[in-house]
């Protein structure tokens, strides 16, 4: 497998984590996994940008996919197979061959992506919220993160990406977002808690015959609100061309979940993402998130 076919984000994801030599190490390890797991790994990916992902056939034929992830994260890849195990499935990808050491997943294959699709911003919505609330599920003693956890890891990485890539935003967006967290953090509740998927947006929810499925899933314990805060961080640009409470209304209609709680999680999850964008160079999205953020703190 060449190198240069890594995407870009995944590479200096890699490079920014010091793991440059399992960039060099891939090709041995994809082909121990055509081995063991009796596949053969044909195309990668252009839009992963947290593994290398490539197309995979079994030697019975059918379609699927391998999936490495960077290793960055020493839990990452248990927390997303705990999620795939407890999914069987039911709104994620069906998970087939599993090595947790090696980062190394092998999923069933699925259709375009929402991104994909095209589909009017109201529509994709929809489909988002749909496809998240089949996989929300009381998960009690799984391993997984909590909410509080999560929430906790978002306002130090927010204030350490802040000074390292030289405060690319205001100060009121970072207080606000801080702020945000704090209260998310004391609002958790281990009784009310559900498995959650952690990153659900349009590039993470493929089309299959029976409708969508998500991809990727971090894996939490949280109330099911982060979810669609997760949501309410995308489509940057559309947030803020009207009323941005908006949406928090109109996916708080959808799941007759708590609005305030859905917008306090946008709030974090913008400012974090948009920062952690801008230091991997995924650009406009990074900017436009920040952009987002500055206006959502007036």
């Amino acid at each position: 497998m060449p190198i240069d076919r890594v995407p870009p984000v995944v590479r200096n994801k890699a490079i920014i984590a010091g793991a440059s030599a399992w960039i060099d190490a891939l090709p041995t390890l994809i082909g121990d996994l055509e081995d063991e797991w009796g596949i053969v790994v044909g195309r990668s990916f252009d839009d992963p940008t947290e593994a290398y992902v490539a197309e995979a056939t079994t030697a019975d034929g059918v379609q699927a996919v391998l999936k490495l992830l960077v290793p960055h994260d020493p839990d990452a890849a248990g927390h997303e197979i705990t999620v795939l195990r407890l999914a069987n499935g039911e709104g994620c990808a069906q998970l087939w061959r599993d090595d947790a050491s090696r980062g190394a997943m092998l999923l069933e294959r699925l259709g375009p992506s929402l991104k994909d699709l095209d589909l009017p911003i109201v529509r994709r919505h929809e489909i988002l919220c749909a496809t998240a609330q089949r996989l929300w599920r009381p998960a009690p003693d799984c391993g997984l993160p909590t909410g509080a956890e999560k929430g906790r890891w978002l306002g130090e990485s927010i204030s350490r990406l802040w000074d390292e890539l030289d405060r690319p935003c205001s100060e009121r967006a970072i207080d606000h977002a801080l702020a945000c967290a704090s209260r998310r953090i004391a609002a958790h509740d281990d009784e009310r808690a559900v498995l959650v998927h952690g990153d659900v947006h349009q590039w993470n929810v493929l089309s299959n015959d029976n409708g969508f499925k998500l991809v990727d899933p971090d894996g939490l314990l949280a109330e099911a609100e982060y979810d669609l805060g997760v949501m309410m961080r995308e489509d940057p640009l559309e947030l803020v061309a009207s009323d941005p409470r908006d949406r928090a209304r109109e996916f708080a209609h959808r799941t007759g979940l708590d609005m305030q709680a859905i917008w306090e999680w946008g709030v974090v999850e913008r400012v974090s993402t948009g920062l952690l964008a801008t230091q991997v160079g995924l650009q406009p999205i990074g900017r436009e998130m920040l952009h987002a953020a500055e206006v959502v703190s007036r």
